[in-house]
């Protein structure tokens, strides 16, 4: 599951929950809010101005200013991504509105957080209004707020005169890709301007606040954190929620679930959160996110009782993780891109970067797990980790080691399988970078679980089905792109797929084909761009009898889609994410000959001068006609800009065996022959 952020050394990892707000609780709001929440903090029935004094950090007072136009009260938190995301504007709004009289405040009554805890995250924010920590919940409790990210905008008079969101980019699980609203403004343009505020109520959006509550459960029935919350959250929560990991708080302390307990309760009942996308009609999935009803149930009981803590020695044990890794053990292996950090810029768009790291695997080696740990997630849109061989005549696949999506977990093969790396190998990292409005370095990382060769009985290789040569019309609500793969290796089997569309991705299914009948493996009714998971299949699908792997991509590029950039426009494949992909990952494992009985490497291959490598006429006959495709000035190669899209994205780098950024026949040869 994935809440919010560890409480003292997560802290350090807050730039990260920007381009996490969509895929964190905090892109939350009123919808099938639970009715014993949505009255949580009505407003008294009283004139907004008596809520003053307030207390600020800086310990001087805050009163009621009658000389100002108005007080923008707002609500934050120091882990909530939704109010770390609109710090940044109401900074802006109060330096923009200060010499018109509006006076800006920043209130944190979350009962989680402390005044260091709040002082800092505001210094990381570079917040200058003045902030208040509301402990006792008195100012939310007057002023009627349930959410941070929240404001009540308070007139002359002391009348509340908006209430609501700063504007409408966040929607519970959406986030678009700018305001198409500026609620705040508006009403703060009309307040000026004396007239009525045209729009005086919105629904905030953000994370819930948990207020103290009395209950009327009888202590001894009621659920205690440490007898019945912490299996509960070990099992479903802790992969995500602990110090260094992605969730934006820690679930192990009680105090911190307290005070997220209520937008916990949200998000489990509308079920967003553990994250899944699969409909349960098809497939079976080792990996299922799938959250029980009667442990919603259990959660919403405890709450109701007062969220009481029990005895601590009631609590199971914690279990063991590997530390920075979510990996079965401590990495053999940890490679990163280079000896440098990537420097992202602040805006503008970043071309995909490609990075050759040598991993030193001087022998084979066979790498039964492995996981790509990005070091600036916040701008980090994938990045995917290629083997290149040194002989590339060794190409087997995609060549993939792993890859690193939101919502992806670390990859972990069955027992007895693994995936090859050729002796002296190199890494290439492909690195998409959506810069975020800040500066920062990347320096990502891949580590690797590596097993013995003699305990290896399965091959795993990536393959891929792609359609790029689509193009979505515009104003399309649901448009359908088709893909197959087809050819298996006798006595293979699928272990997962991994779905790949961008923001104007609705739906997908793989389906496997039998002559004339069809099987759907998986369905993804509601396709997540910010939720991309690889489906494992509880048991390996055997592709013996299967004929083809067919993809059935959809996608909507109507104004109906809350994060499609321009309905307008004809969409076809590109790399960013206002472009579009269609495409799915799959992993696929064959059994390993063993060594005595595979055949001579070259029996089928023509005999060739002393010395030279033997050319297979089939290989000669692809590479003459790869290049007959793609060399565009008839030169003799292919440079990346000449190569089609998918091309560049996925295979150039791995043919450019010797990294002078172009493929010559030979080079394009010895793939095709590897290929075959």
């Amino acid at each position: 599951m994935l809440f919010a952020l560890d409480r003292s050394a997560g802290r350090q990892w807050a730039p990260r929950l920007i381009a996490l707000c969509v895929v964190a609780l905090a892109i939350a709001g009123p919808a099938g809010l639970p009715a014993v929440f949505a009255a949580e903090s009505p407003a008294a029935a009283m004139n907004a101005a008596e809520a003053f004094p307030f207390e600020a950090l800086d310990g001087s007072a805050i009163e009621f200013d009658t000389s100002a136009r108005c007080h923008v009260i707002v609500f934050l938190g120091a882990g909530c991504p939704v109010a770390r995301q609109y710090a940044g504007r109401l900074e802006a709004i109060a330096a923009d509105y200060a010499d018109h009289g509006v006076r800006v405040i920043g209130v944190d009554a979350n009962r989680q957080d402390s005044a260091e805890e709040f002082l800092a995250a505001a210094r990381e924010m570079e917040v200058t209004f003045p902030l208040v920590m509301d402990p006792r919940q008195r100012i939310a409790r007057a002023l009627g707020a349930t959410r941070t990210g929240g404001v009540v905008v308070i007139d002359q008079i002391g009348d509340v005169a908006y209430a609501g969101r700063v504007d409408d980019q966040f929607t519970p699980g959406v986030a678009r890709a700018a305001a198409t609203t500026h609620d705040l403004t508006a009403a703060l343009d009309d307040l000026l301007a004396g007239r009525p505020v045209a729009v005086p109520r919105t629904e905030p959006v953000g994370c819930l606040i948990t207020f103290d509550r009395d209950s009327d459960l009888a202590a001894e029935a009621a659920p205690t954190f440490h007898r019945d919350i912490v299996p509960l959250l070990q099992t479903h929560c802790l992969e995500c929620h602990r110090a260094g990991e992605i969730g934006p708080f820690d679930v192990t302390t009680l105090d911190e679930v307290r005070g997220w307990a209520a937008m916990m309760l949200e998000t489990m009942e509308q079920q967003r959160m553990p994250p899944w996308h699969a409909a349960p009609d098809h497939g079976s999935f080792k990996n299922a996110r799938q959250l029980p009803a009667e442990a919603t149930a259990l959660f919403k009981t405890w709450l109701e009782a007062g969220m009481p803590a029990g005895n601590p020695d009631a609590a199971p044990a914690a279990p063991a993780f590997v530390d920075g890794w979510r990996l079965p053990r401590a990495p053999d292996a940890i490679v990163p891109l280079g000896r440098r950090a990537y420097h992202v810029p602040a805006s503008g768009t970043v071309d995909y970067q490609y990075f050759v790291a040598d991993p030193h695997f001087e022998d084979e080696t066979w790498v039964s797990a492995a996981q790509c740990v990005p070091g600036a997630p916040s701008v980090v849109h994938h990045g995917i980790v290629f083997v290149r061989p040194e002989n590339l005549s060794e190409f087997r696949g995609m060549s993939f080691v792993t890859a690193y999506v939101p919502g992806q977990r670390a990859t972990a093969f069955p027992p007895g399988h693994a995936r090859r790396i050729p002796a002296r190998s190199k890494f290439v990292f492909q690195m998409h970078y959506t810069p975020d409005g800040r500066e920062c370095d990347d320096l990502t990382s891949v580590g690797v679980v590596t097993m013995p060769r003699e305990e290896v009985t399965h091959e795993v290789v990536t393959l891929a089905a792609v359609d790029q040569d689509f193009e979505i019309p515009p104003h399309a609500a649901n448009h359908e792109v088709r893909a197959e793969l087809k050819g298996f290796s006798k006595g293979s089997t699928l272990l997962t797929v991994s779905p790949h569309m961008h923001l104007r991705g609705k739906a997908f299914e793989l389906r496997a084909r039998r002559g004339s009948d069809t099987e759907t493996l998986l369905s993804v009714p509601h396709y997540d761009f910010n939720w991309q998971h690889t489906y494992e299949f509880s048991e390996p699908l055997p592709l013996d009898g299967i004929d083809a792997l067919e993809i059935v991509a959809r996608f909507d590029n109507s104004a109906a889609n809350p994060t499609n950039p321009d309905p307008a426009e004809t969409v076809m494949w590109g790399e960013q994410t206002w472009e579009e992909m269609a495409l799915a990952f799959f992993e696929v494992a064959k059994p390993l000959v063993a060594p005595e009985e595979a055949a001579p490497a070259v029996a089928a291959l023509d005999v060739a001068a002393p010395g030279a490598e033997p050319e297979d006429s089939v290989a000669a006959a692809r590479a003459d006609s790869f290049l007959a495709r793609f060399d565009a000035n008839h030169d003799g190669v292919v440079v990346r800009t000449e190569a089609s899209r998918i091309v560049r994205d996925y295979s150039f780098s791995i043919l450019d065996a010797d990294g002078d950024g172009q493929i010559t026949r030979d080079e394009a040869s010895r793939a095709m022959r590897a290929r075959r």
